[in-house]
């Protein structure tokens, strides 16, 4: 299993996660992207191939499980390289567009990316939210998931971040839970509902 944390977020906003998955037999690790603030092609060639080496050491497809950004790359992964991809779960992921996220935070995104067209190495820049990179990884968005990836879309009505009517995946199973946009990964009420799927996927 591979976490992907969300934007601003390391891999430790995840420690939950993976305790809860490594109880239940699961090898998860996280993604070693640092806090997520990277440019979203970058993000998906480093994720695909800590995906490839993942699968080789476990000689099995992968379950990706990602929150709010790291949800949607793990979805454009999962387009790419079906080959790798087990099954998929998005927390809070605004799949159906990135941007209509909430003011506040889409402002935060471009001062960051202000900083990266200016030069400041490892953040996204314009290119990820008006250029060739976001048009790319927008059709990967848009294009279904393959038939034979189970996939979850985890979603919230007290989300303050990701509009919840941007985060029912058309091509995944919709599960409504209660909790807030950052505090999805600690909801116990998102894991049993985890439990029975994740079984029923490892069948």
């Amino acid at each position: 299993m591979l976490l992907i944390p969300g934007f601003g977020f390391g891999d430790r906003s995840l420690a939950l996660a993976r305790t809860w998955f490594a109880a239940r037999g699961y090898r998860a690790i996280g993604s070693r992207t640092g806090l997520n603030v990277g440019c979203t092609t970058t993000m998906v060639e480093r994720l695909e191939r800590t995906l490839e080496r993942h699968a080789e050491a476990t000689g099995r497809k992968v379950i990706v499980f990602g929150q709010s950004r790291g949800g949607w790359l793990g979805r454009i992964v999962a387009v790419r390289r079906p080959d790798l991809v087990g099954g998929l779960v998005m927390l809070a992921s605004a799949v159906l567009n990135p941007l209509g996220g909430r003011a506040k935070f889409l402002a935060v995104a471009r001062v960051i990316a202000r900083l990266g067209t200016a030069g400041i190495p490892g953040v996204v820049d314009q290119d990820c939210f008006t250029g060739p990179c976001y048009r790319t990884n927008r059709e990967h968005l848009d294009s279904p998931l393959p038939g034979d990836i189970p996939a979850v879309s985890v979603f919230s009505r007290h989300d303050k971040i990701a509009p919840w009517e941007l985060c029912r995946d058309p091509s995944a199973e919709h599960v409504e839970v209660r909790s807030t946009h950052t505090g999805m990964a600690l909801d116990p009420d998102v894991y049993a509902a985890l439990l029975p799927r994740l079984t029923s996927w490892a069948s």
